[in-house]
């Protein structure tokens, strides 16, 4: 009886360290943008199956950006792992992206946007300015949307910081655009709009409208 015990026991020690690891283990997906005419002009982003992550931007051309931009961003990242889950779902559909991606139309520039997986299924990359399939084009849309909030955080941050008369504005944009869809995955940012819910010294609608956010970001 004992003996039995101790092999469940170990049993259940595996299966808990195999899922703290499910994320990083189990391959990546990786995103890399890049349009030298905007700003940021080049970002990555990574994802584990777990919903964690890493986002990286790099700022462009001055002239190119907003008013007040966000400056250059390298942090971890959580998304949902139901997000997560779709975009692997994706990537195995269309053979870990190793597939021709690039519709070659003419069509407005928006932006190289390249797929990679590199996980213990193999490996491949396909990169497209604009994707006749409708899966890859519309994962490549929600992905840019990911890389938006994360942006938007880091402006909201330095907004908090410099001038909290702007945060009206741009908490009015990103709740647009969470509407929208021009916005994904709220969740990232949550640290963010934590703070500005709770700050007394920020406008009401500002707390209004981050707790809203909130509501709407996912677990």
């Amino acid at each position: 009886m004992r003996a039995a015990r101790l092999t469940l026991l170990i049993a259940a020690a595996f299966a808990v360290g195999a899922r703290g690891q499910a994320g990083p283990s189990a391959g990546a997906v990786i995103v890399d943008f890049t349009n030298p005419g905007i700003s940021p002009s080049h970002w990555t982003l990574t994802l584990h199956r777990d919903g964690s992550g890493h986002f990286h931007s790099e700022r462009g051309d001055p002239s190119a950006s907003q008013e007040f931009d966000a400056p250059n961003v390298d942090r971890e990242i959580q998304l949902t792992a139901d997000y997560a889950e779709h975009v692997f779902q994706m990537a195995q559909r269309h053979n870990w992206f190793n597939e021709e991606c690039e519709s070659h139309l003419k069509v407005a520039f928006q932006g190289w946007k390249k797929l990679s997986y590199k996980g213990p299924e193999g490996q491949g990359t396909c990169t497209f300015n604009y994707s006749q399939d409708k899966e890859i084009q519309a994962l490549g849309d929600s992905l840019v949307g990911v890389a938006e909030t994360v942006r938007e955080g880091a402006r909201l941050e330095m907004l908090l910081q410099h001038d909290r008369l702007g945060l009206d504005r741009e908490t009015e944009y990103l709740t647009d655009g969470a509407k929208d869809g021009r916005m994904q995955q709220i969740c990232a940012i949550r640290e963010i709009l934590e703070r500005l819910a709770e700050d007394p010294e920020v406008l009401d609608r500002v707390r209004k409208r981050a707790r809203f956010l909130l509501a709407h970001a996912g677990s």
